[in-house]
C-alpha cells in the first residue's frame, strides 16, 4: 500500500456525521441501511463500520459544526434493489438510480437520499458490462 506524500495518511479511519436526534439517526443507520454498531460512547456518541471505516454520529457542539455533512457514497452490488428496499421504508430519494458514466469494464450508477437529519447521501454501484 502506498502512502499520501507528507505526513503518511494510510486510509480514511473515520467520517463524522452530524445529527440533531442521536436516537433517531442511530435506528436509521443501523435498522434502515443495515451498518453495524459499533459502540455508543458518552456524551452522545454512536459508532458504525462502513467496510473497515469508521462513522461517529455525534451532535454539533458549536455552532460552526452544525451543518451537513459531506456526501457519503456507499457502495451497493445492486442498486435497484437497494433503491426499492430504502424507498420501502420510506427514506426519501431526490432521483432515481441513473447512470454517471460508461467505463470500459463497467457502467457507474447512482442515487442520492436524504437521512433521517436531512443530510444528502448516495448510493453507488459499479455494473460489470
Amino acid at each position: 500500500m502506498t502512502t499520501a506524500p507528507g505526513i503518511g495518511i494510510i486510509r480514511l479511519g473515520q467520517i463524522a456525521i452530524n445529527v440533531k436526534d442521536l436516537e433517531r439517526a442511530t435506528v436509521f443507520y443501523e435498522d434502515v441501511l443495515g451498518l453495524k454498531l459499533l459502540f455508543k460512547a458518552p456524551p452522545g456518541l454512536a459508532f458504525f463500520d462502513c467496510g473497515g471505516v469508521r462513522l461517529m454520529l455525534d451532535r454539533a457542539e458549536k455552532p460552526e459544526f452544525n451543518h451537513p455533512s459531506s456526501i457519503l457514497y456507499f457502495v451497493v452490488p445492486d442498486i435497484q434493489g437497494a433503491y426499492a428496499k430504502l424507498k420501502g421504508h420510506g427514506v426519501r430519494f431526490e432521483d432515481e438510480p441513473h447512470l454517471i458514466a460508461e467505463l470500459p469494464a463497467h457502467d457507474l450508477w447512482m442515487t442520492f437520499f436524504r437521512d433521517c437529519e436531512d443530510n444528502v447521501m448516495a448510493l453507488m454501484s459499479e455494473v460489470a458490462r
